[in-house]
């Protein structure tokens, strides 16, 4: 076990963002723990899952957690997947990062509740903006509060709850968002970029297939009720105006 040391964690500091590194990539740790800092965040990072266990156990929950898919003692996935079933931390977005670049495997990460997935070789600059639009996302409620219908979707903002029919979907803060933000459009063709700056809140000149891992993530979780987003070739996806009728 070997955990990077920092500063204690002071009252004044706790105010800015608490970002934990989990990597066996000694330099890439040093590197990110560099940037996070200038950023004028808090960091605590570990080399391997036993060391992070310990770590999320003794301090602060973290607001967001960088997480390596390929750790030497546990995956990444089932790291995460602990994460999100424990309560205390269930809602600490977590950003995968990982050498593999296959769709199975960011299918994987966000299936496990990963809220992004950013393959190496990676920007630092790109990974800087990524951390800050998600803590942007997590710090400001901005949220609108109310219940959502539409035909035997329904969705509870308040108590962040999503059901088709009579069955309960389990959603990421980010899943939901997305959700949310289609269906509040429904019958307009919201864009690729328009969903990366307004759902994700970076830079629509991104180039990133996210948007359309995360659509077809959803898609699945929500069953029949998936078709209710169509996609439009070339363009975005669009949340249906109303229901078709059956035939």
């Amino acid at each position: 076990m070997q955990i990077i040391p920092t500063k204690p964690v002071t009252p004044e500091a706790r105010m800015s963002a608490l970002v934990m590194v989990v990597d066996d990539e000694e330099d890439l740790v040093s590197t990110l723990e560099f940037n996070l800092k200038r950023e004028g965040y808090t960091t605590r990072s570990a080399f391997n899952g036993e060391a992070f266990s310990k770590l999320i156990e003794n301090d602060p929950v973290p607001d967001l957690i960088l997480l390596d898919l390929m750790l030497p003692d546990v995956s990444g996935t089932e790291v995460c997947r602990r994460l999100k079933q424990e309560p205390r931390t269930r809602q600490v977005p977590i950003i995968m990062l990982t050498a593999k670049g296959e769709e199975i495997d960011r299918v994987i990460g966000l299936e496990v509740g990963a809220d992004d997935y950013v393959v190496k070789p990676f920007s630092v600059r790109e990974l800087m903006l990524r951390v800050r639009a998600i803590l942007r996302r997590t710090q400001t409620s901005d949220a609108q509060h109310g219940e959502r219908r539409f035909a035997d979707l329904r969705v509870d903002t308040d108590a962040h709850r999503v059901w088709v029919g009579t069955f309960e979907i389990t959603l990421t803060a980010l899943e939901f968002r997305l959700l949310l933000m289609l269906l509040d459009r429904r019958g307009r063709v919201q864009t690729r970029e328009r969903l990366l700056e307004e759902v994700w809140q970076m830079p629509g000149e991104l180039t990133t297939r996210t948007v359309d891992t995360h659509v077809k993530r959803l898609r699945q979780k929500l069953g029949h009720a998936g078709d209710y987003i169509e996609t439009v070739r070339g363009v975005g996806y669009r949340f249906l105006d109303r229901p078709k009728e059956s035939s």
